[in-house]
């Protein structure tokens, strides 16, 4: 009798909480990079910290009056101030998040003579680095770990300009895989048809920010800005909407496919 109550009572526990995971709001966590003292990249008068933040409120905003209660929108940052890496890791961790979206802009050196002339979206999974290019950006993004003092402590001695300590990824690159390359496509395939972005495709690269969440995570370069063309675009009011726009869709169809 008393072992028939505890099967009884393990079942109802278990359907409670079937019910309760089911019954919690999604939670996407949207995180524009930099901010503070750590303007990103930099174009004739443009900062991607700003652009990013601008970006990362108008998706808010879009999402919250679609879906409402039904939808918790929570945010890295919403002003100019600077998150690390790992913050940014642990505010999505901390929420349970069910999908984490990094804004940013891309760039290249300016020793780069297609500097100004390069264009186009590009969409980040964390992974091995299949190119030179894949790890540049990636050394770049992860080098935001060098503004802080204690960064040998808090990144396990990780240092973001040597390749050796990119294996790290390796390890982990399947985690929440399928789920990240499915929301990965959803973007690149908006950015095109919303944005009126080129499309550099869907790829992988070893980013700090994205190996730390637990959850489905990518990392999104809206076009570069080092391109006075698309630094144009970027910094505008409209420009800013469409790259909004595409990553709600995205976000959207990615919603309505898992909920």
């Amino acid at each position: 009798m008393r072992l028939t109550r505890v099967i009884s009572l393990i079942i109802a526990l278990t359907v409670a909480l079937a019910m309760s995971a089911k019954e919690r709001p999604f939670t996407v966590v949207i995180d524009p990079g930099h901010g503070g003292n750590d303007p990103g990249c930099v174009g004739q008068t443009a900062k991607e910290k700003d652009i990013v933040l601008s970006v990362g409120k108008k998706l808010r905003e879009m999402i919250e009056d679609k879906y409402g209660r039904k939808v918790d929108v929570l945010m890295t940052r919403s002003t100019d101030k600077f998150v690390t890496l790992q913050g940014r890791a642990d505010i999505a961790n901390k929420a349970h998040g069910d999908l984490f979206i990094s804004i940013h802009v891309n760039s290249v050196d300016r020793k780069n003579r297609r500097r100004a002339t390069l264009s186009g979206a590009s969409v980040y999974t964390v992974g091995l680095h299949k190119s030179q290019s894949n790890l540049e950006v990636a050394m770049r993004e992860n080098s935001v770990m060098e503004l802080e003092k204690d960064r040998t402590t808090t990144y396990q001695g990780f240092d973001p300009d040597s390749s050796e300590s990119y294996i790290i990824f390796e390890l982990s690159q399947n985690r929440h895989q399928q789920q990240s390359l499915k929301f990965s496509e959803l973007a690149e395939k908006y950015l095109v048809s919303e944005a009126s972005r080129a499309s550099r495709g869907v790829r992988q690269a070893g980013f700090w920010v994205l190996w730390a969440t637990a959850m489905p995570a990518v990392l999104v370069e809206l076009d570069f800005i080092c391109n006075p063309t698309q630094e144009k675009f970027l910094n505008t009011e409209s420009g800013q909407k469409k790259c909004a726009k595409a990553l709600f869709k995205a976000f959207c169809d990615y919603y309505e496919s898992v909920k």
